[in-house]
């Protein structure tokens, strides 16, 4: 999971103190959910406009996750991207963790066309194939 520059450049948090810059961990993104930048509670004292609150929390995170070791389980690229979302602000919201990203990517995310479907789904569902049919295979050689 990575997020995105208001330029289109991905960052993303992809191994132990390194997050990468338009090179994701997993190839190429097969989905996405398209953030709207005037959901950024943008700083009213220091002048600073909505485009580049976002910016700061992409460049404020990607700084932080430079110095972080990655863990799968707890702190990884979706930490990386709630931090970012925390920081800007997003929806005028702080409390964007692993399990709120992944919610919102499972119903609000769009893949980026049919093979990227393909890609998401097709282990999975090729791996339940085997899966039923050892069982299956199984079942009717016990009787």
């Amino acid at each position: 999971m990575g997020v995105a520059y208001t330029n289109g450049v991905i960052r993303d948090f992809a191994g132990p103190y390194f997050v990468s810059e338009d090179d994701m961990a997993f190839g190429k993104p097969t989905r996405y959910w398209q953030l709207d930048v005037e959901k950024v509670a943008a700083s009213g004292a220091a002048g600073t406009g909505k485009r580049e609150m976002w910016d700061r929390g992409v460049y404020e995170a990607s700084e932080e996750y430079k110095h972080r070791m990655h863990n799968l389980c707890c702190d990884n690229c979706h930490s990386h991207v709630a931090m970012a979302l925390n920081t800007m602000r997003y929806n005028n919201d702080t409390s964007w963790n692993m399990i709120k990203l992944a919610f919102f990517m499972m119903f609000r995310g769009k893949f980026v066309n049919f093979v990227g479907f393909l890609k998401t789904w097709l282990p999975f569902l090729i791996m339940v194939g085997i899966i039923v049919t050892a069982v299956v295979v199984t079942h009717h050689s016990v009787k």
